[in-house]
């Protein structure tokens, strides 16, 4: 039972009652006056488990986009409806106009909808459904919280989705609706035609040539249906922020841009995330849906405080296939971790894939190391000095170990991997 402010004031009301006929018995037979009334509003009020309550389904948004959940609310056949109904979600989900005013006449039904704009990853969910009713007096009601649970699925943004139209025509001009006329490792056969100057003197075809009065050679394509595999480090160097967002969100985001390129390329994609050990994969990937697959799976991940522990996630990358890929390593290029955890499991990747470490670079050490201003300033600045040259020294290594580095901020990343997936494409180096 709740007691609403009007009960309040007709009690206070009784003051009059008092002034004019003060006596003790005059206060208890006002007090009883409003008892009485509020008892008779309660006995009024339907029940709020009377409401015939129902939520629709609230599809999946990416994070920072604004969605809606619709509750479906019919009054009981023999009672008017009349109060407030509260929608609450967890903070997280973003939730504005979750209250709602209801005057339902006996029967009928409305729609109420809950707008909703998530600020982290993950399933977000209701925190409860709070129904408020009145009497016709409007003096005492009923209050209940129904059991009417709501999920909505928050993806990561995939902000460098406006690269892809210009690295998606990058493609056409490279598999090209027109074929590649360079002989590289790996490349298929096209079609023959007829030698022209500048083409590549390997490429020519002996046999063919014997056989026409012209010199012939093959053309080449790009390869298709290979593999590529994409490894989330998700251990504690992926928690550090860069300005204000997290490593991990702005390797995902690098992540989707490229599988979302290499599946339109016509290849396959695996996607592998964990620290001390697996915590998602998705298995060959492939056609217009892998975006929202990676989107799905990336979701629920965050950064552990915990090495990664390399050894298990490169058995992880084996459970997914031994055939040669194109395996990149999404995970922040920090000296120690790599040099202790990432160095020893090299040989053995290397030896089947094709290896790209792609990292997100801290703009803020550059800005440190050119501040001079004062004494202080210029100790920052040998510091950020010796991690960069640290960092560089790092990537050195890794590409005489046959690894390939794309080290670039959170903004510059994904178009960079995606420019070097290509490049290799194009050299058939995959």
């Amino acid at each position: 039972m709740v007691v609403t402010g009007r009960a309040v004031g007709l009690l206070l009301l009784g003051v009059v009652a008092v002034v004019l006929r003060p006596s003790a018995g005059t206060v208890w037979l006002w007090v009883l006056l409003v008892a009485v009334l509020c008892a008779i509003d309660l006995l009024a009020t339907a029940r709020p488990a009377s409401l015939r309550v129902e939520r629709e389904p609230t599809g999946p948004t990416r994070l920072g986009d604004a969605t809606t959940s619709v509750l479906r609310v019919g009054a009981p056949e023999r009672r008017r409806v009349r109060g407030v109904l509260r929608d609450a979600w967890q903070p997280s989900a973003g939730a504005s106009g979750e209250r709602h005013p209801l005057r339902l006449a006996a029967g009928r039904r409305t729609v109420l909808v809950t707008g909703l704009r998530p600020t982290r990853r993950g399933d977000l969910r209701t925190a409860g459904l709070t129904v408020r009713l009145r009497g016709p007096l409007g003096l005492a009601g009923r209050q209940r919280t129904l059991d009417v649970p709501g999920t909505v699925r928050s993806l990561p943004p995939f902000e460098s989705r406006k690269h892809l139209p210009s690295r998606l025509a990058r493609l056409r001009e490279l598999d090209g609706r027109a074929a590649v006329r360079v002989r590289g490792q790996g490349t298929e056969f096209d079609s023959l035609r007829e030698y022209v100057r500048g083409d590549d003197v390997r490429s020519i075809d002996w046999r063919a040539s014997a056989r026409s009065t012209d010199v012939v050679v093959r053309t080449w394509q790009p390869e298709r249906d290979r593999r590529v595999v994409l490894l989330l480090d998700t251990s504690r160097t992926a928690a550090g922020r860069v300005d204000d967002v997290p490593r991990l969100d702005s390797a995902m985001d690098a992540a989707l841009l490229l599988g979302t390129l290499a599946s339109r390329a016509g290849d396959r994609v695996d996607l592998l995330a964990g620290d001390h050990r697996v915590r998602t994969r998705v298995r060959a990937a492939a056609g217009r849906d892998v975006a929202r697959r990676l989107q799905d799976a990336m979701a629920d991940l965050e950064p552990v405080i915990a090495e990664a522990d390399w050894d298990a996630l490169a058995a992880g990358i084996a459970e997914l296939g031994r055939h040669r890929a194109l395996l990149v390593l999404l995970t922040p290029l920090e000296p120690a971790a790599v040099e202790e955890g990432l160095l020893p499991v090299l040989p053995a990747l290397t030896r089947h894939h094709r290896v790209v470490v792609a990292s997100v670079r801290d703009p803020g050490l550059e800005r440190l190391r050119d501040e001079r201003g004062d004494a202080s300033a210029v100790h920052t600045a040998a510091a950020a000095a010796q991690a960069l040259a640290r960092r560089d020294d790092v990537a050195a290594l890794l590409g005489r170990l046959g690894v390939d580095v794309v080290d670039a901020d959170a903004e510059r990343l994904p178009p960079a991997l995606a420019d070097h997936y290509l490049s290799l494409k194009a050299r058939g180096l995959l």
